[in-house]
């Protein structure tokens, strides 16, 4: 409203002006139903209308003082491939400082490891003064745990922002109270969070009856529990539901010392309902908390690859070391992990942004939907921007996500950088940098020789493939940069992938 008439009608503007700021290029909140449209159009609805050369009314802000220039021709070629922008070119004011570097690893935990000794070799050669100084960008959530691991080990202090530390997070805690009600029958705290999570109609006064009642004949709670007579006397009507849940944790705990800690995890999760209670939800929230569990799952596979006839109880002692060592002391500096959504309007002079794989970042919803693909864009041209005096740009070759290790690509945002900008050459005792498609002729250096029947020239649209996990699929997208090729498969049981044809245990079918 103005003065009582509706905006739209308003239209004595004479003598009155109104002014905003805003950037386009760095929208990036749609899921809260950011409409930067609105700012693309603020010309054309209240400007003088010209284009944007000529416009008297529309001041771009294009110096930058914060970055290495190095660093801001790297966002200007990424963002210039969105076609919904204001044209804007950031501009440095100075010089270009260290190349980007860019590294690929073998999987997660490699590039964790990467992270983490870059951090302290340039803490140790002081071009960064304090741990504070260092900041680790990801797409997702549940990203952070193998970061957060090797961080812990390595006794560098972190903090989460705008978030909590991995072991924090509520769906990681519920899944921890699962496991320890099996390996420990007295933890009568755990078996009070699960109790009714989900939700299973069991009220407040019906635990509250059952509580009394271990608490006065002086047993566990799990010892009233698992009493058919007793639950069928003190839960009313709910003790169809207690039974129910005493049921569950009974098949479990009989076996949990005869199976894998990663099977009794999965197993306990998926029948207890709680996936199935965070799948049907259907929103944003639900999906990150899902993959929060299905990262817990990865946590213990690790567990079990680097600790051989490691238990339940002994992968339950090991988390429980993670989430104890890592109390900051008010004030101390810490390394700064964080989403990309997070980071905006944040700034740090060394900035790693991890986990550039095709399905990853960018996400498999934006692939095929060309307006999220350019905000997946805008997302990584904010994450690039927050450097100040270097940045590390990091993808694996696989990555374990919903429990099972999958071959991954790098993303197309990295194909969009200049290669000119980037380097490889990351000085590491401990890490072999694969080469590039540009550096491949490096003397010394060794390349993968891709099958001829895997050029990008011989995949098309509509190939029907087989994998050795996924079964049969169909090539639904193709992308290649170069030499550097990827496609999406469509398979009939697993949903959609993005496979490296090179590297991938694939066969064209006729």
């Amino acid at each position: 409203m103005t003065g009582g008439v509706e905006s739209s009608a308003f239209k004595d503007w004479q003598n009155r002006s109104i002014f905003v700021v805003g950037d386009a290029d760095q929208s990036i909140y749609s899921f809260r139903m950011a409409d930067f449209t609105i700012l693309m159009d603020f010309q054309g609805d209240f400007g003088d209308g010209l284009p944007d050369d000529d416009t008297r009314t529309m001041v771009k802000l294009e110096e930058n003082y914060r970055s290495r220039e190095n660093i801001l021709q790297a966002a200007n070629h990424l963002i210039e491939k969105n076609t919904e922008r204001i044209d804007k070119i950031l501009k440095p004011t100075r010089d270009p400082g260290s190349p980007i570097y860019y590294y690929q690893a073998d999987d997660e935990q490699d590039e964790a490891e990467f992270v983490v000794q870059q951090i302290r070799q340039l803490q140790r050669n002081t071009e960064a003064e304090n741990w504070g100084d260092f900041a680790i960008l990801y797409r997702t959530n549940a990203q952070s745990r193998p970061l957060e691991e090797i961080l812990v080990r390595s006794n560098i202090p972190y903090h989460v922002v705008g978030g909590l530390k991995f072991y924090d997070r509520k769906e990681v805690k519920d899944a921890i109270a699962y496991l320890r009600s099996l390996v420990n029958p007295a933890d009568t705290v755990s078996l009070l969070r699960t109790i009714n999570t989900p939700r299973r109609g069991i009220g407040k006064a019906t635990i509250d009856n059952l509580v009394n009642a271990a608490s006065e004949l002086g047993v566990p709670l799990w010892e009233m529990l698992a009493d058919e007579t007793s639950v069928q006397t003190l839960a009313g009507r709910s003790a169809k539901a207690v039974l129910k849940f005493t049921q569950l944790m009974s098949k479990f705990k009989d076996h949990w010392r005869d199976r894998k800690a990663s099977e009794i995890a999965q197993a306990i999760m998926e029948e207890s309902g709680y996936i199935q209670d965070l799948k049907s939800q259907g929103t944003d929230e639900a999906e990150n908390r899902l993959q929060n569990v299905f990262e817990l799952f990865n946590a213990i596979l690790q567990f079990e690859e680097e600790n051989l006839d490691s238990t339940l109880e002994d992968f339950l002692a090991s988390a429980s070391l993670s989430s104890d060592l890592d109390n900051l002391q008010e004030g101390q500096e810490s390394v700064s992990l964080m989403t990309l959504h997070s980071a905006k309007g944040l700034e740090f002079p060394v900035v790693f942004l991890v986990g550039l794989e095709q399905g990853l970042f960018p996400n498999f919803r934006s692939i095929d939907d060309p307006a999220s693909l350019e905000e997946e864009r805008r997302l990584c041209y904010v994450g690039i921007t927050r450097a100040q005096e270097q940045l590390f740009l990091t993808h694996a070759r696989s990555r374990r996500l919903w429990a099972t290790r999958e071959p991954a690509v790098s993303s197309q945002f990295l194909a969009e950088l200049p290669t000119d900008l980037l380097s490889n050459s990351v000085p590491s005792k401990r890490f072999t940098t694969v080469p590039s498609a540009e550096t491949a002729k490096a003397p010394g250096a060794k390349t993968r020789k891709r099958p001829s029947a895997n050029t990008p020239q011989n995949w098309q649209v509509g190939d029907r493939v087989l994998h050795t996990t996924f079964g049969v699929g169909n090539v639904t997208h193709i992308f290649s940069s170069g030499t550097k090729m990827s496609i999406a498969v469509e398979f009939s049981g697993g949903g959609r992938k993005i496979l490296d044809p090179a590297i991938a245990p694939l066969q064209r079918l006729t």
